[in-house]
């Protein structure tokens, strides 16, 4: 005879705790973030050794981003804090040394604009869409880091003549690579909506169970 207690359901596994290395890694980017602002803006890119230290700075700031992924994927440290801080400091990192080479004409505007709202548009973009489901990071974003990277190091160190026209072409590039993906995430989230829309006037009939989550509540 049924005692009237609820159906007891698998518990959740417990989230890793806050203070672990894949935080701690993300957490030092966003520290690094004005510390690389400062020595840029100090060095006035005068191919000092200032300007080769924010060099370094920008280098093991971006590098902690590809660490603190696959630490919190290895060891199970992903965290809510982590899903929010992670992108938050890579676009931290990224948009102020973008901004600080198009301040100092290494770089147009233009580029600068174009990077920028493409990577927080694609934010907002997820955000708009997450309780219908995750656009994850494909292999077209992760080539887009990668090469938005190159260039901006290749930007910052003071480097021969010769190299600028590599550095140009790395750029753009990035820059190519970068509205490509933010076209295909576009599509993913209107397939994300568009198939939630669906599920959600879809009659509950036979050999369909509505399940919890299924309309993203």
């Amino acid at each position: 005879m049924p005692s009237g207690d609820p159906t007891p359901t698998a518990a959740e596994p417990p989230e890793a705790p806050i203070h672990n290395p894949a935080n701690i890694l993300t957490l030092l980017r966003l520290v690094l973030v004005p510390v690389f602002v400062v020595l840029v803006v100090w060095s006035e890119f005068d191919e000092s050794l200032l300007q080769v230290i924010a060099c370094v700075v920008f280098l093991v700031a971006s590098l902690t981003d590809f660490v603190d992924g696959w630490v919190a994927r290895r060891f199970g440290y992903v965290t809510k804090l982590g899903k929010v801080a992670d992108p938050i400091a890579d676009k931290a990192l990224t948009g102020a040394a973008l901004v600080l080479l198009s301040l100092y004409d290494l770089l147009p505007w233009w580029a600068t604009t174009v990077i920028l709202v493409r990577e927080w548009g694609i934010t907002l973009l997820r955000l708009w869409v997450i309780r219908y489901g995750v656009i994850a990071a494909n292999r077209g974003g992760k080539l887009k880091t990668a090469l938005q990277t190159v260039a901006i190091v290749l930007y910052l160190c003071p480097l021969p003549d010769w190299m600028d026209t590599i550095a140009a072409w790395t750029m753009w590039a990035a820059v190519a690579v970068t509205v490509i993906t933010g076209v295909d995430y576009v599509r993913q989230a209107v397939q994300l909506r568009l198939g939630a829309r669906r599920l959600a006037h879809q009659p509950v009939g036979a050999g369909r169970v509505v399940r919890e989550g299924d309309l993203g509540a």
